[in-house]
């Protein structure tokens, strides 16, 4: 069966949805607590080490790009059970790498394969109702968000207890059991783009040239995923040295205070729903400014950092879930194409933010991340301010 409405997306469907979305997206940043212990393995500088952390986002760029624009094509329930499967078998190979250039190749094929929350996004929004598609994918988004931020709590621990291949082994087999959950709760949707791979990849660069809300949303969110993908991957650094020396297990713990702020996606998309998100755009860009002006200025105290931290989430809240309903929008039957290209942009952002992270670390450690950060969201306020006046006038 297959819905366009509310008949098949009840309640329980987006319980599950979230919590595989959560638990799928988290395979991709396992890897950031656990940087420290895999450099001290493989007897590698940290930030060498810190290139697996751009390699897993690259990687999760990639899939987005080459996989997610088969949901308009295929059924994306099949498309998503395949998916999973090879995401166990990434992890797998993770796990068992013999050295440092298995352990990249393994994470490169860990982000490409774990894109399946880009497919439950699209395949959500399908079934909701028009009038209720931004709190439904509010509510996917909290799961995704929590995941997200949880799995570094997770990984911190496992990682303490079991080593980084335990925690890759861990990861496969919730994996594979998300594979035979999806599979038999998920509700098939039919798709409706019927040409060639080929031509499903070209009508990319239609929606790019004839979209501009499309544009600005996905370069906006680049900006603010290259702060967010900067933050997570140096503030194992940061709380690991002078005056913290943090282990794993207490750095995972951080991301319990990033999770109060994913908290707040159903009500970030209820607002979208009901007023021009634009404006949430702009509160969150603030709170983004406003989040690295305190981690620089409190970067020797816990609280400051938790603050902060709560400050930069919720600001990612508020941009990327607002960007995502204005994306859905523009046309219902191609939003798998149109999600590959904003989340295309948006994790090309995540990992050259993870690169400028390892830069800016070298470069000035913790002070250089904030001031970087600082940068990059004020670029982002200039593109959304220039937009916006152009979207003015043109009213």
């Amino acid at each position: 069966m297959e819905s366009t409405g509310t008949d098949l997306l009840k309640r329980s469907h987006i319980i599950i949805m979230a919590i595989c979305t959560g638990l799928i997206v988290a395979n991709i940043y396992y890897c950031q607590p656990l940087l420290v212990l895999i450099s001290k393995s493989f007897n590698i500088p940290e930030s060498k080490g810190g290139r697996i952390t751009f390699l897993t986002q690259a990687g999760y760029a990639l899939g987005l790009l080459f996989f997610v624009p088969l949901g308009d094509k295929v059924e994306r329930r099949s498309q998503i059970g395949w998916m999973a499967a090879a995401a166990v078998a990434s992890l797998i190979f993770a796990a068992v790498s013999p050295n440092l250039l298995c352990l990249e190749i393994a994470c490169v094929l860990i982000g490409a394969t774990s894109v399946i929350p880009q497919l439950i996004l699209p395949l959500a929004a399908h079934l909701a109702s028009p009038s209720r598609t931004g709190k439904v994918i509010g509510s996917i988004m909290s799961g995704l968000l929590v995941g997200i931020l949880l799995s570094r709590t997770l990984s911190g621990f496992i990682g303490a207890w079991l080593g980084w291949r335990g925690m890759f082994w861990v990861a496969a087999g919730i994996s594979f059991l998300l594979l035979l959950i999806m599979r038999f709760t998920f509700p098939q949707s039919r798709p409706h783009f019927s040409g060639s791979y080929a031509s499903l990849m070209r009508t990319l660069l239609t929606l790019i040239r004839e979209q501009p809300v499309l544009r600005e949303a996905a370069v906006i969110n680049a900006l603010g995923f290259a702060t967010f993908g900067m933050f997570w991957t140096t503030l194992t650094f940061h709380l690991s040295g002078a005056p913290f020396h943090f282990h794993s297990d207490v750095i995972g713990l951080f991301g319990l205070a990033a999770a109060a702020g994913a908290l707040a996606a159903p009500l970030v998309g209820g607002t979208a729903d009901k007023r021009n998100p634009r404006i949430t755009i702009g509160y969150g860009l603030g709170l983004l400014f406003l989040s690295f002006l305190l981690l620089y200025v409190w970067s020797d105290y816990v609280s400051g950092m938790i603050a902060g931290i709560v400050l930069l989430d919720l600001a990612m809240q508020c941009t990327h879930v607002s960007n995502q309903s204005r994306v859905y929008a523009l046309d219902p039957k191609a939003r798998n194409r149109l999600n590959t290209v904003y989340m295309t942009v948006s994790f090309t952002g995540t990992s050259l933010g993870s690169f400028l992270g390892v830069v800016a670390w070298d470069f000035g450690r913790w002070a250089a991340v904030c001031v970087t950060g600082m940068v990059l969201t004020l670029l982002a306020f200039t593109i959304y301010g220039l937009t916006y006046k152009k979207e003015k006038l043109a009213l």
